[in-house]
């Protein structure tokens, strides 16, 4: 039920008395991990915090992507892995943070740390991993961009080197047909 559908009971909560809205609001803010968590970002935090939290989750890319530089066998299905979890870590810094340019900055940190050289080959039988990492690669790389064109031009400019190696990464790569095929610009 969206309240935007229902103007008469958004009328009535707007009636309520202040105290019952109070106790209203903190029993559904206890229910969403996320609202609170950003609620807790909005009146408590400061821009140092969020500096703090940036930082923080660029410590764990790193952290993250050496340790699958020093596995004997890395192959794409580990990469892939690794990378789904540090993007749905940075998909949750967004939601609590809302902060645009940080999130684009994180996504490039992310893209351009991403550990590429690995063995190819893994045998399966019904998946080839390398296919599957180039797509999601790619597709993440596109989204990213859209995220990035949405900046202003002057945080544009400020991430446009790092925008560019990552495109230059991929064409130079193996992942340069999908990327054609995806139709993914070779600069911003």
């Amino acid at each position: 039920m969206k309240l935007s559908e229902h103007k008469e009971l958004k009328q009535e909560i707007l009636a309520l008395p202040s105290k019952e809205k109070d106790k209203l609001l903190l029993r559904l803010v206890g229910k969403d991990k996320v609202l609170t968590e950003r609620l807790h970002f909005v009146l408590l935090e400061s821009e140092e915090d969020l500096k703090q939290r940036v930082s923080t989750l660029k410590e764990n890319i790193v952290t993250v992507m050496q340790g699958l530089k020093t596995l004997k066998n890395l192959n794409a299905k580990e990469v892939l892995a690794q990378l789904r979890k540090l993007a749905k870590q940075l998909n949750h810094h967004y939601k609590v943070t809302k902060a645009n340019y940080e999130e684009v900055e994180l996504r490039l940190f992310l893209l351009n740390h991403t550990e590429l050289g690995f063995k190819t080959g893994l045998f399966s039988s019904y998946k080839n991993h390398e296919q599957v990492l180039a797509n999601y690669f790619v597709k993440y790389v596109l989204m990213t961009i859209r995220k990035f064109k949405a900046l202003h031009e002057d945080l544009q400019y400020d991430l446009r080197d790092e925008m560019d190696k990552i495109l230059t990464k991929i064409y130079q790569g193996n992942m340069a047909t999908v990327a054609k095929q995806l139709e993914l610009p070779e600069q911003v």
